[in-house]
């Protein structure tokens, strides 16, 4: 791209050489005069890129700057041309076992070793790369990716555009079992999964298929790597889930809903549109966490959770204050 479609695109003010050719994206401190990079900061910035994407008042020293309100979302956006998804032109590898009443869209890789199973439907222009499992009656939207060694379980369903990263196990069994004397009974999980449109989904996650109804994950969602969503969890749309968080059975998570790594929610757990929870928080069962920051454990809004870790470090200085005067009463 040059310099002068960039700022069109990203709807910026464009100072200096509009027609240099930008090739990549590229950190500041490695960029060449091929590469688009960004500074998120007031202070000057000096760098070998062609091209910086910058906030107004900025001190960029290059060939071309482009003032706008958010670089970091500009530069995305530009990358998304630049460095497009990986796409394969399609094709069908020989050792690949598809069932005879799968039905395929036009424009579909499916690649060695991957096994789709009996009434299953690929939608146009589906990547499906090695080794992937695809049980029966599952639909994949168009668009859709799914990398190395994904397992989709039977009679699940994934909107278009959806991206699934190496190792993601959808559809598997809940964790649920009835207590019969000396002995766990299993509790049925016989229902699906519906992950809704854009969803992406970082490597090794699981989510877990309902037991009687559906888990779903809505649209636009993003979940990070090695991430346990279990039977019946409701999702709502843009939420954004960091890595090595679980969320337990018959939670709700609301739309625009962040939660950082490592956050464990119990089951039955409401968690309202717009809240934050931070990292390493942990959410008790049938709790309902309303909008704001939230962290701590158990989980507590922010400001309260500060408060007491700020008496927390003063204790032993308080509690030498309470033994000297102890000491004074006595004397």
């Amino acid at each position: 791209m040059k310099t002068f479609e960039i700022a069109a695109l990203v709807g910026g003010n464009l100072v200096g050489n509009g027609e240099l050719e930008i090739t990549h994206g590229a950190d500041l401190a490695d960029a060449c005069s091929l590469s688009l990079a960004f500074s998120v900061g007031d202070a000057s910035v000096e760098t070998d890129a062609g091209c910086v994407l910058a906030k107004a008042g900025s001190a960029v020293a290059a060939p071309a700057v482009i003032y706008v309100d958010d670089p970091r979302l500009a530069f995305s956006i530009v990358c998304e041309i630049l460095h497009p998804p990986k796409r394969l032109d399609p094709a069908i590898h020989p050792t690949a076992v598809i069932s005879p009443t799968v039905k395929i869209g036009d424009g579909v890789f499916i690649g060695a070793h991957v096994t789709i199973g009996e009434g299953s439907v690929i939608g146009d222009d589906c990547q499906i790369r090695p080794g992937s499992q695809i049980g029966d009656n599952v639909t994949i939207g168009s668009g859709s990716i799914l990398s190395s060694n994904v397992i989709i379980g039977d009679g699940c369903t994934l909107g278009s555009n959806v991206v699934l990263h190496a190792g993601v196990v959808i559809g598997t069994d809940g964790f649920g079992f009835a207590r019969d004397k000396d002995r766990y009974v299993k509790f049925p999980q016989i229902g699906t999964v519906m992950i809704e449109d854009d969803v992406e989904i970082g490597a090794n996650t699981c989510i877990d298929r309902g037991a009687l109804g559906e888990t779903r994950i809505g649209e636009g969602t993003k979940i990070d790597n090695l991430v346990q969503i279990a039977h019946n969890v409701k999702i709502g749309k843009r939420v954004v889930i960091a890595g090595q968080s679980g969320i337990a059975g018959s939670s709700v998570i609301e739309d625009d809903v962040v939660i950082a790594g490592q956050v464990g929610i119990s089951d039955h757990v409401t968690i309202k549109q717009g809240a934050v929870i931070g990292a390493k928080s942990a959410v008790f069962p049938n709790k309902i966490v309303r909008p704001g920051f939230w962290t701590g454990i158990p989980v507590q809004r922010s400001a309260d959770y500060l408060k007491q870790a700020a008496l927390l470090r003063n204790l032993e200085e308080l509690r030498s204050e309470i033994a000297r005067l102890r000491r004074s009463g006595q004397s």
